[in-house]
């Protein structure tokens, strides 16, 4: 989902441009990315965004350029399994952008709402989904359509240095950071893809906090410090008749043999990731099935849920 931030964040900086959206509409076999990457193309071929780990963003790029001066949109298909790292092929659909699509798109994640963007070879658009989840995918007979949901907004209740590297984690992930030093002043109303993390490293305000956080049933929540002072709580909780449910995770994070504030952050940030996508955890090497998880068989889906 990043690459639709990113690429709206440019957007916004130059309203008026004409821009090249390249979007990947389908990937048999393996690929880096998935269908749904996305890359915009400015008319001075500077991009936003990417569709594999480089190996193919400058011919993309090249053709981008044809479709801005004609605007004719195109499909350009790469066997990466004779040219490049992985065995599989994929088909990249590019169009010359229209505002209305980016500014519908923009409108809806500003409002925290999920949309649908529907791709066919007439360009991109949002649009209802309902009448093409049935379908395989086989674009551009049938349309490409992706489900994108707002960023992930992290809430940080509490104050410190180690609150600097889930800023800086958040920012590169795309996520959406808001520090809160008094759970009192909490006035944010949160949705289905907001997470929070519990660190004022004081035992009444964490008890406040989760008071109040807790009963929001929340996807995670997560609460830093030792089980001893996590069981402490969550039976002062019980006794108020806060209900402690599954996404509660206290100690908060993967075992990652974390040392540093740094490392702290990352297995906590990995941990809302994985509840977040769905993931397993699992080292990659122990997974049977293929590494991307698909609607529709490991080919591409009709609709992809990234």
């Amino acid at each position: 989902m990043k690459d639709i931030y990113d690429i709206l964040r440019q957007w916004r900086k130059r309203p008026d441009a004409n821009f090249a959206l390249a979007t990947m509409v389908r990937a048999q076999g393996s690929s880096y990315r998935r269908p749904g990457a996305r890359m915009l193309i400015c008319e001075d071929g500077t991009t936003v965004g990417s569709l594999s780990a480089g190996c193919l963003e400058s011919e993309v790029v090249e053709c981008a350029g044809e479709v801005l001066r004609t605007g004719q949109s195109v499909v350009v298909s790469f066997d990466t399994r004779r040219r490049f790292g992985c065995a599989g092929k994929i088909d990249i659909f590019i169009e010359r952008v229209s505002q209305s699509f980016l500014c519908e798109v923009a409108a809806c994640l500003n409002a925290r709402r999920t949309c649908f963007a529907i791709t066919t070879l007439e360009g991109s658009f949002v649009g209802e989904a309902d009448s093409f989840l049935g379908e395989a995918n086989g674009f551009p007979n049938n349309p490409f359509v992706e489900e994108i949901f707002p960023p992930l907004r992290l809430l940080i209740f509490g104050d410190g240095p180690d609150n600097a590297p889930f800023r800086s984690l958040g920012q590169f992930l795309g996520w959406e950071t808001i520090e809160i030093i008094d759970a009192n002043l909490f006035s944010i109303a949160p949705d289905a893809w907001t997470a929070a993390i519990v660190k004022s490293h004081n035992y009444g305000r964490d008890f406040v906090t989760l008071q109040k956080l807790l009963p929001l049933e929340l996807r995670y929540v997560g609460l830093i410090g030792p089980r001893k002072r996590r069981d402490q709580i969550m039976t002062e909780l019980l006794e108020v008749g806060v209900t402690v449910n599954a996404g509660f995770f206290a100690p908060a994070g993967l075992n990652l043999g974390a040392e540093t504030p740094e490392e702290i952050a990352l297995e906590i940030v990995a941990e809302i990731q994985r509840v977040f996508a769905a993931g397993s955890g699992l080292s990659l090497r122990e997974k049977k099935i293929p590494i991307h998880a698909t609607l529709k068989g490991v080919d591409g889906p009709a609709l992809s849920k990234r």
